[in-house]
């Protein structure tokens, strides 16, 4: 079976293909709080993660002083993409699951109020990262069942819609 590259684009407009086991064999260390260490064709580089979206697969990141927001796409995103189903198809959302497990370290939704698509929702930090749970369409608040300082599992519905 072939190895389809992962498609990286930085900056919206900069993009590279990168081979699995590249990003497999990537010399890179975490230094906790969200800060790496990467050695790369023998130089050092100091990378922190700035924000992530795992829905959208992007993140900001901070490398040597410099930010860039990096987002990734591998080959089934792609393909999924291709066919249309991201387009147009869009089914409504009653629900807003955590993607992973973490912490809500801030709800910035509330009942009543109106979203649209990449509002942000609240903030789960998972694995000292902090990520934006965005609205993946419009709609409005009915029910938050998340707590700031709540601790939640994969697929515990944070969030309620009309």
């Amino acid at each position: 079976m072939k190895k389809e590259p992962f498609k990286v684009a930085v900056n919206g407009h900069y993009e590279f293909d990168l081979q699995p086991d590249e990003a497999r064999n990537l010399d890179i260390i975490p230094n906790g709080d969200g800060t790496y260490h990467l050695l790369h064709n023998g130089h050092s580089y100091h990378i922190e993660v700035l924000a992530s979206d795992y829905a959208s697969r992007c993140c900001t990141l901070r490398i040597e002083g410099a930010e860039y927001t990096v987002r990734i796409a591998d080959y089934y995103e792609r393909l999924v993409r291709q066919l249309g189903l991201t387009i147009g198809g869009a089914h409504k959302v009653n629900d807003v699951k955590a993607p992973m497990p973490g912490l809500v370290i801030s709800i910035l939704a509330e009942p009543g109020q109106s979203v649209q698509k990449g509002d942000p929702l609240l903030i789960l930090e998972a694995m000292k990262m902090e990520n934006i749970i965005k609205a993946t369409g419009e709609g409005v608040v009915k029910t938050v069942h998340a707590q700031k300082g709540q601790a939640v599992e994969k697929g515990h519905v944070l969030l309620e819609f009309e």
